[in-house]
């Protein structure tokens, strides 16, 4: 529900609650949202601020950094998080919760470039890569730099508990899908593969995503961005993958509205977009190519349109029977869950 101080002020005209009651219920609502991620230019400078900071120490470093050798980078990395560290404390001790999680998450993304110098520096390092190539290309070595990444970023989640810091582990998850397939296969990667092993891990994300919703979805929401990693690894692995076959194209198009349905009872938005532009792509395919002389198809899609319209008709009249029965079919945890949700 969207509740506003304007909702709450039309409440007390109607003499639902107090005029008092409406402005400390506000005062409560706001103090109990103010850590959790909104649309606001607050949170947006935060998450803009911290992505460039994270970025120029990972997407965006360049091949300067290369001439200060490998105890230069390990000493410049470990300087970087003793400050990044001392300022996420600062913050928690403020009570800072969006602020503190994204420089903890800085700390965490900094620890591919001091094992990267640490093996530079002990002359261990395979070949002729450089660090900027672990955002680009999949080899067998990136491993030592992604295990370390998820040991320290599991310790300073268990430490800090922001949901932000579950990021870097998500991406660091993905990234391992694919250097391992590296090392198994020999370091020949084929197209193909890679989309096999992007739909798989993909999968196997949003399963992780899904017990980690169940178990803390008390505590906060540190199953979300597991889901946005899942289901883009999952969505672009099945998207890419090709097929003559009308059958295969429709086996996607309803994998698609699953995923829609999915979201809607999850409450997970990344589901209903990557549901929706895929089934956008799959109804743009029967248009221009299938039915591209068709006049027809936009009357048949018209009334499709309209059919699921007056689905949604029915659905909000008996939604409440509906979710009720249902729901009392679903394991214990999964109803409690989807019930904080609602």
């Amino acid at each position: 529900m969207d509740v506003t101080k304007k909702k709450l002020a039309e409440a007390a005209d109607k003499n639902i609650i107090s005029n008092q009651q409406a402005e400390r219920l506000y005062e409560f609502l706001a103090a109990q949202s103010q850590d959790v991620p909104r649309f606001t230019f607050t949170h947006v400078l935060y998450y803009l601020g911290g992505l460039i900071a994270i970025g120029a120490m990972t997407v965006f470093m360049n091949l300067g950094w290369e001439s200060f050798g490998g105890p230069g980078i390990v000493a410049i990395a470990i300087v970087y998080a003793v400050i990044g560290l001392k300022v996420t404390n600062s913050f928690a001790a403020k009570n800072l919760v969006i602020p503190a999680g994204i420089c903890a998450a800085f700390v965490v993304c900094l620890t591919p470039l001091a094992i990267y110098g640490f093996q530079q520096w002990l002359g261990v390092w395979p070949d002729e890569s450089v660090y900027r190539d672990y955002h680009r290309y999949i080899k067998w070595h990136w491993l030592y730099m992604e295990l370390g990444t998820l040991a320290v970023g599991i310790i300073i989640a268990w430490k800090y508990k922001y949901p932000f810091l579950i990021m870097p582990i998500a991406v660091t998850l993905w990234y391992m899908t694919m250097d391992i397939t590296a090392m198994i296969s020999g370091g020949d990667v084929s197209w193909e593969l890679r989309k096999l092993v992007s739909l798989f891990s993909g999968l196997l994300m949003i399963g992780l995503a899904f017990w980690v919703d169940i178990r803390s979805h008390k505590k906060a929401d540190y199953a979300f961005w597991i889901y946005i990693f899942g289901v883009l690894a999952f969505w672009g692995g099945l998207s890419l993958q090709y097929s003559d076959s009308e059958l295969s194209k429709f086996i996607y198009f309803c994998i698609n509205l699953l995923m829609i349905g999915v979201g809607a009872l999850l409450v997970r938005r990344v589901f209903v977009v990557f549901g929706a532009i895929g089934s956008a792509c799959y109804l743009g395919y029967l248009a221009f190519d299938v039915f591209e002389d068709s006049w027809l198809f936009p009357i048949a899609l018209t009334a499709v349109g309209l059919g699921i319209i007056y689905l949604g008709i029915l659905w909000q009249k008996h939604e409440k029977t509906i979710t009720k029965k249902s729901r009392l079919l679903l394991p214990a945890p999964l109803r409690e869950m989807l019930e904080a949700k609602s």
